[in-house]
């Protein structure tokens, strides 16, 4: 089953379109099932997931943890994606200062 864990520093007031841009799993090879877990580093900051035309998520504000999070426990979001279809999640910090973001996103083939 791959797995993709990205961690980045999203700057005060920037947005980072899209954090799992430039995985080879960004785009879902065939029809699978997707859970997605993802914290932040301190209050303040929104996500918001989406695989392919589906909004998983609407802007929320992830956990607040300094680690990834757990698998299972903590995959929160889970879709189908169609082959094809892209992981898309859009990280927004508001704040005055820089945030990082920890997601992990688990793709099992159907």
């Amino acid at each position: 089953m791959p797995v993709i864990m990205k961690e980045t520093a999203v700057a005060a007031g920037a947005v980072n379109e899209n954090i799992l841009a430039g995985s080879a799993f960004e785009f879902a090879r065939q029809n699978s099932l997707v859970s997605i877990g993802i914290a932040q580093s301190a209050t303040g900051g929104f996500a918001t997931v989406q695989s392919g035309a589906d909004i998983v998520a609407e802007e929320f504000s992830p956990p607040i943890k300094t680690v990834y999070p757990i698998i299972p426990d903590e995959m929160y979001f889970s879709d189908v994606a169609a082959a094809g279809d892209r992981l898309v999640v859009r990280y927004r910090n508001p704040t005055a200062g820089a945030l990082t973001v920890r997601v992990v996103a688990q793709v099992t083939p159907l």
